[in-house]
């Protein structure tokens, strides 16, 4: 093969190379972090595709990683749910960082079967525009469960996990290792993305202040709280 020859090969639009950076694999939406964008494949949260936080901070304004989409999404007319926060979430904090808090829906649930059982029915629903749960000790059975109803739905579905789930295999189509760097500021290793691997990390200033107090799980099956 001809230099030439290689050269239109390469620059055609249905070859991806292993240095490229994916960014019309799949429909995004931004995360609102212009930093972190330029590090994701199509500039943003992956819409039809679940995204991971991996993290063992609470309490340091992880969630403000979310904030920006969040408030993006509790704009338009479905609801924005949570599934097992383990803390109440502020509603100040979150109206003040722009989410219409009446369009939240706080889902308390216990195992991970039955977070994962509300995620679904949350995906399933139609009524949503932005699902995010808090999982552990989940399989990886259920992660698939997960990513078949999150690309029916058609949304962005974030999912936080411990920082220990790192090592383990994930249908997640994006994962991120969120750590404190310094005060008001966490370090981001993206773990998992589409295209070239990144090999650098972010750092974002963060809003602390989302939780105010521990949530009472209700742990006999699952139940809905209105938030807002």
């Amino acid at each position: 093969m001809s230099a030439s020859s290689l050269h239109t090969l390469l620059h055609r639009p249905d070859v991806w190379r292993a240095n490229d950076t994916a960014t019309d694999a799949c429909p995004t939406v931004s995360t609102g972090h212009p930093a972190l964008d330029a590090e994701l494949p199509g500039g943003g949260w992956p819409v039809g595709d679940m995204s991971e936080v991996l993290t063992d901070c609470c309490g340091h304004g992880e969630v403000s990683l979310l904030l920006p989409m969040l408030a993006q999404a509790s704009q338009a007319d479905g609801w924005v749910v949570w599934v097992a926060p383990p803390w109440y979430p502020n509603v100040s904090t979150l109206a003040a960082a722009g989410l219409r808090t009446h369009r939240m829906l706080v889902i308390q649930a216990g195992s991970a079967g039955e977070r994962v059982w509300a995620l679904r029915h949350a995906l399933n629903s139609r009524a949503c525009s932005a699902v995010t749960g808090w999982l552990d000790r989940v399989d990886t059975a259920l992660l698939r469960r997960l990513q078949l109803a999150v690309r029916e739905a058609a949304l962005p579905l974030l999912l936080f996990r411990p920082a220990s789930d790192a090592h383990i295999a994930s249908p997640a189509a994006l994962r991120l290792q969120v750590s404190v760097a310094a005060e008001g500021e966490v370090r981001i290793d993206i773990l998992k993305r589409r295209g070239r691997p990144a090999n650098r990390p972010v750092h974002l200033g963060t809003r602390p202040g989302i939780p105010v107090r521990r949530a009472d799980i209700v742990r006999r099956r699952p139940a809905l709280a209105l938030v807002g």
